[in-house]
C-alpha cells in the first residue's frame, strides 16, 4: 500500500503547520454525532465514521438508507475462515464509499469472557487467537478498500452492566495472553488505522486516560501508529484523555475536546505540542482515505466489485453449526416438512444496539423455504413467539413524520418506514433545526392484519400523547427506567399504553406526538423514540398443539427458535441463557409429535437446550444477515453443507465456570485470570453440551498422519464420505511430560486450517505454530517467557475430537 510513507507525513507535517490552536483542537472534537469538522484552509475534507460489524449504516438511522446486512460477527468467526472474513471486510469498504464514510466503526475484538454478555453477538469467540485472526481478517479486507477501521473496544470491555462506570480488575498475564492478545495480533498483520477505547475502568484508570495501555503498549511495544477515537460519549476529563493517548473525542458538538482543550493549553495545563501529537494521527487517518488534499490515499487502486446479497447467503451458509445430526436427519429427506416457529417468519438478523442496519430486503425462513422445497410439500405454524413484549411498528402501518415548532407550524416532515425515530446529529428532515423544533408527530395509518385487541406503546422518555383511532390513551411523561444510561432511549424496553379492539382489513389513525426537550447534560443531540405494537395475543398452549398437529401430520418438523434484541443486545447483559417466550415448550411438543424433528437455533451466542437428546438435528445459525432464509434453505436441501464450527464453548448456565458479569461496589474482578472459555470449562473438569471447535458437515472425514518440522505441522486427511465437503483442522498445544504450572490450561488452540475436497479424495495442510503460542507472559518481569520443554501437538476436528498427537520439543 501506498499512502504511508515520507510523503504522507510530509503532506500531515505541512498540513499540521497551518492550523492555529482552535481549529487543532476543534479537529480532535465531532462536530456531531459522526463526523469530524472539515478544515477547508488545509484541504482537509469532513472524515465520517459509521457503525458497524454486519454493514455500513452511513449516518441516518433509517430503513429510507438501506444497508447490506451480513451474518452477526460471531457467524464470521464460525466460519473459521480469514480470507471469507478479507471478503467481507471488502465489501464493507465498497458500502461504506457509496455512503460517503471513511472510517468503520468496527471490528469488535472482546472475548466471550461470559456467556451472558449481552454483545456477545457482535464480538468473534472466546479464544483469543481465533478472534485475532478472523480480526486481521476483517480489517485488511476493509482497509484494502480504502476505508479505515477502528479495532474496538479497547480493551476488557466483556460486559453490558455498568459498563460506563465498572472498574475491572484484570492480571497482568491475562491482560496479556488473552484480552490485549487480539488487538496485539491485528496490530501485527493488519495495520489498523484506527483503535477505539472503552467506556470501562481497567485497574483504576479509565481506559480513555490510559497512558500505560494506549501510548506504552499498543503505541510503544506494538508501533500502532493509527489514531484512537473514544466510544462515544466515554471521554471524560480534558487533560486525562490527551495525556493518556485519546485522540478524539465523540461524539460533537460538546466533548473534553475542543474550546476545552485550547483552554486548557492556554492555561498552561497542557503543551500544544501534546495537541499536535493527537492532530498528527488524525491528519495521517485523513490522509490514508484521501481526505486531505496533497497526500496520495492509502489504496489509489480499489478491489473489484463485490455482489453483497451473494456474498452475505454465502457467508451464512458456510457459518451454520450443525452441532448434531442423529441418523443423518439433514439433509431433508424427500416428502412433506411443517415449518413451525413465529421466528420462522419473522426474520431475526442481527442483535440490537449501535451494531443496526436496515437491509433492502431480508430473506426469513419461511421464504427461503417455500423458494426452495416443491409446491405443496411446506406448511407452516406459528407455534411459539420469541418476542413477549412490544416491538417496533412495523407491519401494516403507513407512517410519517411531522415536525412543528412551539406555534404548531409545520416545519419539516420525513417518510417513517417503521415506528422508530432516531435521528443524531445533523440528520433532521429538511428545514428543522434543533433549536426551532418542538414537537415530533409519527402519524399514519395502521390497517390490522387480525381482529382483536392490539397493544401499543412507547419507547424513550419524556412527554409523549399517544391517540389510536380517534381515542387518546397516553398524555403524559414516561420517564426512564434507568436513569444512570444515556442510552436508555435506545436500548430501553417499550411500555404497553394502549389496547385497542382493531378489525381485520380496516384502517385506523395512529398518532404519537412527542414535544421535544434534551436536558441540559446530555453529551449529544439526539432525537430517539420508537411506537411499539403487538398484535393479538392467541392462547399459547392452543398454538403449540396446533403446531404439534401440524408436525405429526408432516414426514419431518423444522422448528426455528430464537432469541431477540431484547435478550441479547448492547446496554445489557443477559440473566440466563433460556430462549424466550414458550419457544422450549414447543420443541418439546413437536419433538414428541415427530421423532424426525430438525431444530434451527437462531441466537448470536450460546443459548440452553434442554430438548437436545429428544430432537433428530439441531443447526446453530447464529444471526444470520439478511439471506439467512436463503442461506437455510441451501444447507437444510442439501445444496450445501453447513461449514461452521464453534467459536465458543455451549453449556448450560449452572455448569458454565466462569459467568460473573455483574460489579461489586463498582469492580469486577476476573479471579479466573488465563482460563476462560474452553480453557476454564477443562480446569474445571465439566463437559460442554457442544465444545470449543465442535461442527459436524453432511460427509465423513479421516485423519492419516501429522508431521512436524520445526514450528510447522503438516497434516493429511481423506474425505471418506459420500460428497464433497469442507474441513477445518484445528491444531492444539498440550504441555507434556510435566505437569502444567497451576495457571496454564490444559491446552489452547495454536493453529487452523481450512481445507475442501471431494469423495475419496486426500488433502494436505499446514499449520504453522506461531512462536507465541510457546510463551507465556512473565509478570515478575512484565516481559514474555518462552517456555521450553515438550509439548503435545493434538489435532483434530474440535477441542473434544482430537485424531492426531504428535510430540514436539522447543
Amino acid at each position: 500500500m501506498a499512502g504511508t510513507g515520507a510523503g504522507t507525513e510530509a503532506a500531515v507535517e505541512k498540513a499540521l503547520g497551518r492550523l492555529d490552536l482552535d481549529a487543532k483542537t476543534r479537529l480532535l472534537a465531532g462536530q456531531d454525532t459522526w463526523s469530524l469538522p472539515g478544515l477547508p484552509e488545509i484541504g482537509l475534507k469532513s472524515l465520517v465514521m459509521s457503525d458497524g460489524p454486519v454493514g455500513v449504516r452511513g449516518v441516518r438511522w433509517t430503513a429510507d438508507d438501506p444497508s447490506v446486512a451480513l451474518p452477526s460477527p460471531t457467524a464470521l468467526a464460525a466460519t473459521w475462515d480469514p480470507e471469507l472474513a478479507h471478503r467481507a471486510g471488502v465489501l464493507l469498504a465498497q458500502e461504506a464509499r457509496r455512503k460517503g464514510v471513511h472510517v468503520l466503526l468496527a471490528p469488535t475484538v472482546n472475548l466471550h469472557r461470559s456467556p451472558l454478555g449481552g454483545r456477545h453477538f457482535e464480538a468473534y469467540s472466546e479464544d483469543p487467537h481465533l478472534t485475532g485472526v478472523i480480526g486481521a481478517g476483517y480489517v485488511n479486507g476493509v482497509q484494502s478498500g480504502g476505508v479505515g477501521t477502528t479495532v474496538k473496544h479497547f480493551v476488557a470491555n466483556d460486559a453490558e452492566t455498568d459498563r460506563f462506570t465498572v472498574n475491572n480488575l484484570v492480571g497482568e498475564r491475562a491482560l496479556r495472553e488473552l484480552y490485549l492478545a487480539p488487538f496485539e495480533a491485528i496490530v501485527e498483520n493488519a495495520r489498523p488505522w484506527g483503535v477505539m477505547t472503552a467506556y470501562n475502568t481497567v485497574n483504576g484508570t479509565t481506559m480513555t486516560e490510559h497512558h500505560h495501555l494506549v501510548n506504552e503498549v499498543l503505541r510503544g511495544e506494538w508501533g500502532f501508529d493509527g489514531f484512537n477515537v473514544s466510544d462515544w460519549a466515554a471521554a471524560r476529563d480534558t487533560v486525562g484523555a490527551l495525556r493518556g493517548g485519546l485522540d478524539v473525542a465523540m461524539p460533537g458538538p460538546r466533548t473534553v475536546y475542543g474550546e476545552a482543550l485550547a483552554q486548557a493549553v492556554r492555561d498552561g495545563r497542557l503543551d500544544e505540542s501534546e495537541v499536535d501529537e493527537a492532530v498528527r494521527r488524525v491528519l495521517r487517518l485523513a490522509a490514508r482515505v484521501g481526505a486531505l488534499a496533497d497526500a496520495e490515499p492509502a489504496v489509489t487502486r480499489l478491489p473489484a466489485p463485490v455482489d453483497g446479497e451473494a456474498l452475505a447467503r454465502e457467508l451464512a451458509r458456510r457459518s451454520f453449526v450443525l452441532v448434531r445430526n442423529e441418523d443423518d436427519a439433514l439433509p431433508l429427506r424427500p416428502g412433506t416438512v411443517a415449518l413451525i416457529g413465529a421466528a420462522a417468519r419473522d426474520a431475526r438478523v442481527l442483535g440490537g444496539g449501535s451494531a443496526t442496519v436496515f437491509p433492502a430486503r431480508t430473506v426469513s425462513p419461511l421464504d427461503g423455504l417455500t423458494a426452495a422445497l416443491p409446491e405443496g410439500t411446506l406448511g407452516y405454524a406459528v407455534g411459539a413467539d420469541p418476542t413477549t413484549e412490544l416491538a417496533v411498528a412495523d407491519k401494516g402501518f403507513a407512517l410519517r413524520a411531522v415536525c412543528r415548532d412551539a406555534a404548531g407550524t409545520v416545519i419539516g416532515t420525513r417518510s417513517a418506514p417503521n415506528g422508530r425515530i432516531q435521528w443524531m446529529g445533523t440528520d433532521l428532515p429538511e428545514g428543522v433545526t434543533l433549536d426551532a423544533l418542538h414537537t415530533v408527530e409519527l402519524t399514519g395509518t395502521f390497517t390490522p392484519g387480525e381482529s382483536g385487541p392490539h397493544t401499543f406503546g412507547i419507547k424513550g422518555t419524556g412527554a409523549f400523547t399517544l391517540t389510536v383511532a380517534g381515542t387518546t390513551y397516553y398524555d403524559d411523561i414516561q420517564l426512564p427506567a434507568d436513569d444512570t444510561d444515556p442510552f436508555e432511549a435506545f436500548f430501553g424496553a417499550p411500555v404497553p399504553r394502549a389496547e385497542a379492539r382493531l378489525t381485520a382489513g380496516e384502517p385506523v389513525e395512529v398518532s404519537l406526538t412527542h414535544v421535544f426537550a434534551l436536558p441540559e447534560d446530555i453529551p449529544f443531540k439526539a432525537i430517539a423514540f420508537v411506537l411499539a405494537h403487538q398484535d393479538p395475543q392467541r392462547d399459547p398452549d392452543e398454538l403449540i398443539a396446533e403446531a404439534a398437529e401440524a408436525a405429526r401430520a408432516a414426514d419431518t418438523a423444522v422448528v426455528v427458535v430464537a432469541t431477540t434484541e431484547r435478550v441479547e443486545s448492547e446496554g445489557f447483559d443477559r440473566k440466563d441463557l433460556r430462549l424466550p417466550g414458550r419457544q422450549d415448550d414447543l420443541v418439546r411438543a413437536v419433538a414428541a409429535a415427530n421423532p424426525n424433528t430438525v431444530v434451527v437455533v437462531n441466537a448470536g451466542s450460546p443459548v440452553e437446550l434442554p430438548w437436545r437428546e429428544d430432537v433428530a438435528a439441531v443447526l446453530l445459525t447464529w444471526f444470520p444477515g439478511q439471506e439467512g432464509g436463503a442461506a437455510l434453505a441451501d444447507v437444510l436441501t442439501g445444496a450445501h453443507e453447513p461449514g461452521g464450527r464453534l467459536p465458543t464453548t455451549w453449556g448450560s448456565l449452572d455448569d458454565a465456570p466462569v459467568t460473573e458479569v455483574t460489579p461489586t461496589d463498582g469492580e469486577l474482578a476476573y479471579t479466573e485470570g488465563v482460563l476462560i472459555g474452553y480453557r476454564a470449562w477443562e480446569k474445571a473438569h465439566r463437559t460442554p453440551v457442544h465444545p470449543f471447535g465442535h461442527g459436524l458437515g453432511y460427509t465423513d472425514w479421516t485423519y492419516g498422519s501429522a508431521d512436524v518440522t520445526g514450528s510447522t505441522v503438516t497434516v493429511r486427511i481423506r474425505n471418506s464420505g459420500a460428497r464433497p465437503g469442507r474441513e477445518v483442522v484445528q491444531v492444539y498445544l498440550a504441555p507434556a511430560g510435566t505437569a502444567p504450572a497451576p495457571e496454564r490450561p490444559a491446552r489452547w488452540l495454536a493453529g487452523f486450517a481450512g481445507v475442501e475436497a471431494g469423495p475419496g479424495e486426500s488433502a494436505e495442510v499446514t499449520v504453522e505454530i506461531p512462536n507465541r503460542a510457546f510463551e507465556v507472559w512473565d509478570e515478575a518481569d512484565h516481559r514474555w517467557s518462552f517456555v521450553k520443554g515438550s509439548y503435545e501437538i493434538q489435532v483434530g476436528r474440535s477441542i473434544a475430537d482430537l485424531r492426531i498427537t504428535a510430540t514436539i520439543n522447543v
